[in-house]
């Protein structure tokens, strides 16, 4: 069984959403981040980089949202989570979409909500209109809708949908500015399998 190490709401709710829409056989294990758990020894042990997600499987660990959701789609082909193997333009369009989530969109976002201490004033200001503007980017040149790439669903929807959901949450997900985005995570969050992460991590949709 594989077993996905992951704080709720955090980035890991995307390699458990992909987890959850393989229907693979996994478990969960909880790492509370304000109480320091991704530090410990145990933890280190299994992720020296002491951060989410970590997937234990039988061939060893797994870190990073982008390796865990591959292999989670990798592993059980009938799920139907990427792009067909014949259409090697779309599954790169995939993977452009999910190198740009993790290396532009998610430090911008996690430096406005995350920063300790808080970003105030017109440091938070100039951190969160860059990172609207990489909301921007999403918006216009890389969701396709009504899914990332199209008509087909593929891990990035899952993986889009945790930064669009910590946006609304925080009433930053104007509507206006983000009309495909706010579709999006609405989609998303009507998934059956999305649904059951997010009650399983005690969360709600956004």
């Amino acid at each position: 069984m594989l077993k996905l190490y992951y704080s709720p709401g955090a980035c890991a709710l995307a390699s458990h959403i992909a987890l959850e829409e393989a229907q693979a056989d996994y478990e969960l294990a909880r790492i509370d981040l304000a109480k320091g758990e991704q530090k410990t020894p145990e933890y280190l042990a299994v992720n020296p980089a002491g951060v989410t997600p970590a997937l234990v499987t039988d061939e060893g660990v797994l870190t990073e949202n982008l390796a865990i959701m591959w292999y989670a789609a990798a592993t059980h082909p009938e799920a139907g989570l990427l792009p067909p193997d014949d259409l090697p333009f779309e599954l790169a369009r995939m993977h452009r979409v999910n190198g740009f989530l993790a290396s532009a969109l998610h430090p911008a976002i996690g430096k406005v909500l995350f920063s300790r201490p808080p970003l105030e004033g017109e440091a938070r200001a100039r951190a969160l209109d860059l990172a609207l503007s990489k909301y921007d980017i999403v918006e216009h040149h890389l969701l396709k809708g009504p899914w990332v790439l199209g008509e087909r669903y593929t891990v990035a929807d899952g993986y889009l949908s945790v930064f669009t959901r910590w946006l609304r949450l925080e009433e930053l997900l104007d509507p206006d500015r983000f009309p495909k985005l706010n579709a999006h995570l609405t989609l998303v969050q009507s998934r059956p399998c999305v649904q059951k992460a997010l009650h399983m991590e005690g969360l709600h949709p956004a």
